[in-house]
């Protein structure tokens, strides 16, 4: 075998260790972005009496681009209410969130220009 003949071999062997040496720094970075245990999870914060419920989680979604800004700078400050009600928080939250971002209202208007 010549010294071409070498490289050739060896460059599908490469390009194999090169897609597992990706695929697990992929699955690492994933895995390292997983969600903990929250240890605040259904205790109330001082002065709430019951969960958060549909309509402050709406209130929620749609201040969430100002909240989430105020949250990088400061740890009294959460996007996200734990104490919640559940489901219902939780479909206020993600219907504010399309409120604010336009959702099907503003591709609706963006189709008829």
């Amino acid at each position: 075998m010549t010294g071409m003949d070498t490289r050739r071999a060896r460059r599908p062997r490469t390009r194999v260790l090169a897609a597992v040496g990706i695929a697990a720094a992929t699955v690492l970075l994933l895995a390292a972005c997983a969600a903990g245990v929250n240890p605040e999870v259904g205790q109330a914060p001082p002065g709430a009496e019951e969960p958060a419920g549909f309509w402050l989680g709406l209130w929620h979604g749609i201040i969430l681009p100002i909240t989430w800004i105020v949250s990088l700078f400061t740890r009294t400050v959460s996007p996200y209410e734990v104490f919640n009600s559940g489901n219902w928080y939780d479909v206020g939250f993600v219907l504010g969130i399309t409120i604010v971002f336009g959702g099907p209202f503003g591709a609706g208007r963006a189709r008829r220009r």
